[in-house]
């Protein structure tokens, strides 16, 4: 492993872990990777009690135990009420369903290659919870959450939430690989349009947020970009990235104005390629709030301390959808979007619970 900033081999700056919290380069700044197999869900789509009853941390449970992480929840997996403030973050759901209720009257249920793009500029509060929505089936559960900070001048304006069906996202394939185009653009692909307050709505800084799906000895190019950061995150199996053994669960840190050849291993693997040009601002950040001095941040804590409970429209702060509901997105207005057929990977639903 080499030392930051100081060149591995040919394309390569750093190699380091990425497990589960990925480091970033500006205008990212957090990023992680959920990979759990939870089990068959029961009536109210939570696992078996004696499992849960089995766990030592819960409410805090981030350590693998019988294969899945329960996360902030205590009887669901996921994270109850929570504040964003000043940032925008991309949920991509590979597999499994992600329930959500927010502080602006939205409500959702995505999964399957669907994401939410989440432009939290100012406060936000919602709770992101996993349901076990099959009774029938294990629930297998992969959720990339990338975290895209905004410059000063877009912080404390409207916020703006959006769901993209996984059909509406734009693909684009080579031998072996297929690209999944989230932000920017990829082999001539260009991806979802931002939300309007993005760092990426702008093409000149050159942000691009893609999920490759390699095949097992795939091999796939990267030309060099005029984007000023290209990071590579392998989530599965080993890869050789320029004649270098990559080991899975890694972040590789390439010069952009470089060409990097990557060759996966023995395993099909998710590969997340992050570039873009830094915002470049002194800004400051505390746990949930990312503003511009330390004394906006403890006044936005303060506030979030004072309402995020009292102005919480819903009944539970950790709020599911009923079993049996499908994919769909609805505002405070009520106007609903669904996808237009089931995505690849999904499976029958139970039947509604009987009231």
């Amino acid at each position: 492993m080499g030392l930051f900033g100081r060149k591995v081999h040919g394309a390569i700056m750093r190699v380091q872990e990425a497990s589960y919290n990925w480091d970033c380069d500006d205008p990212f700044f957090f990023a992680v990777y959920h990979r759990d197999n939870y089990p068959k869900g029961n009536e109210i789509q939570a696992p078996p009690l004696e499992e849960i009853q089995a766990r030592t941390t819960m409410g805090n449970d981030y350590a693998k135990f019988l294969g899945y992480r329960m996360y902030k929840g205590t009887v669901s997996p996921g994270f109850p009420l929570h504040s964003h403030w000043g940032y925008e973050t991309i949920n991509y759901v590979a597999e499994g369903y992600v329930d959500t209720f927010d502080s602006m009257g939205n409500q959702s249920r995505y999964g399957f290659g669907d994401l939410q793009w989440i432009t939290a500029s100012s406060r936000y509060g919602h709770c992101e919870m996993y349901p076990l929505a099959y009774t029938d089936r294990d629930n297998i559960q992969v959720v990339t959450q990338i975290s895209l900070n905004l410059p000063l001048g877009s912080k404390n304006k409207a916020n703006q939430v959006r769901t993209v069906w996984e059909h509406d996202i734009p693909k684009v394939s080579g031998e072996g690989w297929v690209a999944t185009v989230i932000a920017g653009e990829f082999a001539g692909c260009k991806g979802v349009a931002p939300n309007n307050l993005s760092w990426a709505a702008d093409p000149s800084h050159h942000v691009s947020i893609v999920r490759i799906v390699m095949e097992k000895g795939c091999e796939l190019k990267l030309e060099p970009t005029e984007a000023a950061t290209r990071n590579l995150y392998i989530t599965e199996g080993d890869a050789v990235i320029e004649g270098k053994e990559i080991h899975k669960l890694s972040r590789v840190k390439l010069d952009p104005k470089m060409e990097a050849t990557v060759v996966m291993g023995d395993t099909t693997s998710d590969v997340w390629l992050l570039e873009g040009d830094p915002i470049g601002e002194k800004q400051r950040n505390y746990g949930p709030i990312m503003l511009g001095s330390d004394s906006e941040v403890r006044a936005a804590l303060n506030e979030v301390r004072e309402k995020q409970e009292t102005d919480w429209p819903w009944k539970f702060v950790n709020q599911k959808q009923p079993l049996g509901t499908h994919r769909f997105f609805r505002d405070s207005e009520g106007n609903e979007t669904r996808p237009d057929r089931p995505a690849p990977g999904e499976h029958e639903l139970p039947p509604p619970a009987q009231e």
